[in-house]
């Protein structure tokens, strides 16, 4: 087992809050595995993500460590892709599709302009979007809300990072295509050997292709482990509410059937 990084005694404020997002958290991520962090809104889960990846606001207090497996921390775009909740907001509405792929590319791999938009291309292609010649010219408007996830997962990873982060990149998505969505990272991240780290709130979507779950109540984590192991013989008694909720957890259909 090769640990990508350790966490010890995490803690985090906001300057705009007196109780800590988080509080004294200790987890091991593994290197090349699918973790899913899973918690309800305000649980921390989202904080977590944001430490690691370097992106909390400024202000925010942090305590304990994050000791890497490299020695030092990953470069966000660069060695960790980050996929938002809502496209729309992470896309510029000002620029194209191919400009925005290929930016991250020209930056992160000191690629020139007309390679970095044939790399830009080649992303488009790769998380199948329709016509991709078409959709480069196109502006994130343009787009359905799937495709422009889409988009931000060929811009994440244009850059050939080892880690991706998904914090909740599929919740503003109907069913079907949050399991097109799924189905799509899982192919990914298997064909790279990257370090997937999964933030939801629905414990059925992520226990259909993930290798580890955590999971987050207020700030803490409650309990981590293999997905079966959660799954088959949970200790906490709300990891068991979680579970109860969901009646059949064993093959998501829905991810089990996406065609992408």
């Amino acid at each position: 087992m090769s640990m990508l990084c350790e966490i010890r005694d995490l803690a985090v404020t906001y300057r705009s809050q007196k109780v800590p997002a988080l509080t004294d958290v200790n987890l091991g991520i593994e290197a090349g595995k699918r973790l899913a962090i899973i918690g309800e809104s305000g649980s921390g889960k989202s904080t977590l993500a944001r430490t690691l990846a370097g992106l909390l606001p400024a202000g925010a207090k942090i305590s304990g460590n994050i000791e890497w497996q490299s020695g030092k921390s990953p470069v966000a775009g660069r060695d960790l892709g980050f996929v938002f909740q809502d496209p729309t907001s992470s896309l510029n509405p000002v620029l194209t599709i191919g400009e925005q792929v290929a930016e991250s590319a020209r930056r992160h791999l000191g690629l020139s302009w007309k390679d970095a938009q044939i790399r830009a291309l080649e992303m488009l292609e790769r998380v199948r979007i329709p016509q991709p010649e078409n959709a480069s010219r196109a502006f994130p408007h343009q787009l359905s809300g799937g495709q422009r996830q889409r988009v931000a997962i060929a811009a994440a990873l244009a850059a050939r990072p080892k880690i991706l982060i998904a914090d909740e990149a599929t919740s503003a998505l109907d069913m079907v295509v949050q399991a097109e969505i799924v189905s799509l990272l899982d192919e990914l991240v298997r064909e790279a050997g990257m370090t997937l780290i999964f933030i939801t709130h629905d414990i059925a979507l992520a226990s259909g292709f993930t290798d580890h779950i955590a999971i987050f109540k207020d700030g803490s984590l409650i309990e981590s482990g293999p997905t079966i192991a959660i799954l088959s013989s949970p200790h906490a008694t709300y990891t068991k509410t979680l579970l109860a909720s969901h009646r059949d957890l064993s093959t998501p259909p829905l991810i089990a059937e996406a065609v992408i």
